[in-house]
Order: structure tokens, then sequence, then C-alpha cells
């Protein structure tokens, strides 16, 4: 396996990503969108998620295809940024075909970033237009760091934030990840400065510094180094995307084998004060059946490219006015 052109999500042909912040707000939304309509799917590993239309991207019901998908802070809030996105996509005359009509399809997960030292007293919901303007800025490129989702994100002790990395597996399928990182964990040992990570980057990507030397397990749950043990005030959510062909249950089952690269990244994770998910989209635009070793190099290689984002994500980080937590960079100069 190796990266893709740009090392990010949009190496796969026609998916776009566009992102959206408010700074004075610390908060933001990321939207992914295809070419064409694509299957989804998601899981949840974490104890307290918020999200959208997901019951509907079960291998058991109707709908084949969706439309975008939406990453949000803002908590509860943050799933209005999927109306905003809707709202794009109705003009477009994009969505699902019913009665003579179409509605889009835009599942939707949120972060929790309302306690981040941001500005929150709005009279009237910020998400909905934050939505608009991410898919607005739908392109193939994209900055990383704190911007869309991540953009006001934190980890147990460092500045969260928005990262991703693609590979090109051994058969030329492409898998990318795009995770906004806001954990109640932390992805680097004691020094603040190498990640748990480190084992899986690829050319020096976030450093090139190699792992933690330490094993984690004396020091992973002392809780000065921990998010607030508040339910649902943490979350990491993501999308992993591939060019191949995938039924729905395919589409799940890599999304729950890409959580590996959350347990890989983030220690501790899945916890229950975190709403962690992950999206799966699968564009089929590569035209190829998978083999049974396809499928289990695909659902790796998601992990690892997950894990990388999640790096990623700290690594790129950048300071904002009154930040509760240090960036890597603050504390790697």
């Amino acid at each position: 396996m190796t990266p893709g052109p740009k090392n990010l999500i949009t190496d796969i042909a026609g998916i776009m990503v566009g992102n959206a912040q408010d700074q004075r707000l610390k908060s933001g939304v990321t939207v992914l969108r295809a070419a064409q309509r694509f299957t989804a799917a998601y899981a949840v590993m974490g104890g307290a998620p918020g999200t959208r239309e997901t019951d509907l991207l079960e291998p058991d019901k109707s709908l084949q295809q969706i439309d975008a998908l939406v990453l949000s802070g803002g908590s509860a809030y943050g799933l209005d940024a999927a109306s905003g996105v809707v709202e794009r996509l109705r003009v477009q005359q994009a969505g699902f075909a019913v009665a003579g009509t179409q509605v889009p399809i835009v599942p939707a997960a949120i972060l929790f970033d309302l306690n981040n030292g941001g500005e929150k007293e709005w009279a009237l919901s910020p998400y909905p237009a934050l939505g608009r303007q991410a898919f607005d800025d739908l392109s193939a490129e994209f900055q990383m760091g704190s911007v869309g989702a991540g953009c006001g994100a934190t980890t147990g002790r460092l500045k969260g934030g928005l990262g991703s990395a693609s590979f090109i597996l051994s058969n030329g399928i492409r898998v990318g990840a795009i995770m906004a990182v806001n954990a109640v964990g932390n992805a680097t040992g004691e020094d603040l400065r190498r990640f748990w990570a480190g084992p899986f980057e690829a050319n020096g990507e976030f450093g090139g510094l190699g792992g933690p030397q330490a094993s984690p397990q004396p020091h992973a749950f002392r809780l000065k180094s921990l998010g607030p043990l508040v339910e649902g005030e943490n979350t990491t959510i993501g999308i992993v995307a591939t060019d191949a062909s995938l039924s729905k249950a395919a589409a799940k089952r890599l999304a729950i084998s890409a959580h590996d690269g959350v347990a890989r990244a983030l220690i501790p994770s899945h916890m229950p004060q975190d709403g962690d998910l992950i999206f799966t989209a699968a564009t089929g635009s590569a035209q190829r059946q998978l083999r049974p070793t396809d499928m289990a190099e695909l659902c790796h290689g998601a992990s690892l490219c997950v894990a990388r984002a999640i790096a990623r994500a700290i690594y790129h980080a950048e300071k904002a006015p009154n930040d509760r937590l240090p960036t890597w960079q603050d504390c790697n100069r």
C-alpha cells in the first residue's frame, strides 16, 4: 500500500470535500460529496453519538444510495448543517427520485465543541449557513487542521482538528479517510510529541518521529490527562471512502473495521463519553469485483488511513485566540 498522489480522501476519483468554519464560534462543518450518488454505511463505537438519517443506511433498509455526508461541530445544533446541504442539493435537483420530485439524502454526525472557548450565544443557529458554505467550498483540494468540523475540536491534552490520508492498495483499489478528532483520549504519548499512530505513518506525514517508546498502559487512564469525562462531550467522527463497488452490508463491514484505526491512534478510545462514528462511502468507480482477500486488504487499509488521518489532524492544528489547549506545534517547536 502506498499513499495516493494528494494523500487525501479526494484521491478517490469523484470525491470532493468542502469545509466552512467560524473562528469566533470555534466550530465548523465538513461536507463530502461524490460525482454520483454513492453507497454508504456507518458504525458507531462510542457511547454518546449524535446523528441524522443514519437508520436508512442499515443493510436491511430499502434506500441504496445517498447524496452527501456531513460532519459538524455544535453538538445537536450542528445536525442542522445537513439542512443547509439539502437546500443546495435541492436547487441542483439532486436526490432520491420519488413521487415526481427529488429528495436529497444527507446523513450527518456531530461532535461536541460547545465548551472550547468560542462565542456560543447565538440567537439563530449558525449551522445551516455553515452547511451551505461548506457545500459551496467542495473541491478535490482542502486544508487540514483547524478547519471544518475540526475547527474547535480538542483531545485530552492537545487541540484536535481535521485530518485526512489515503492509500492505493496492491490491487489498485483506492481508500481514504477524513477524521474530525475531538476525543476524550490522546493521540500522543506522555511527551506530547510522538503519535500512537507512529508505526503506521507514511512518508513523514506527521513528523516522522515514530511511536511513543513507553507502553501506554501505566498512564492511559490518568484523569488529569484526559478530556472531561462527561457523557456526550467528546467525539471522533469521520468518513472512509473507496472506489470499490460495495453492497451496503460490505460497506457496513468496512465502517466497523475502520474503527480499528481509532483504537490505534487514540488512547483510550470508544469511551462512554465519546460518540465515535465512521461513515463509509463507496463510489464503485473502480468497476471491479472484490475477492475475499481484496476486501480484507481494503478493511485493513481503511483502518490505517483512519489512524494516520487522526494523527495528521492533531499535527496540523493551529493556534487561535481563547484556545483551552495548546497545539502539537506549540509543544514541539
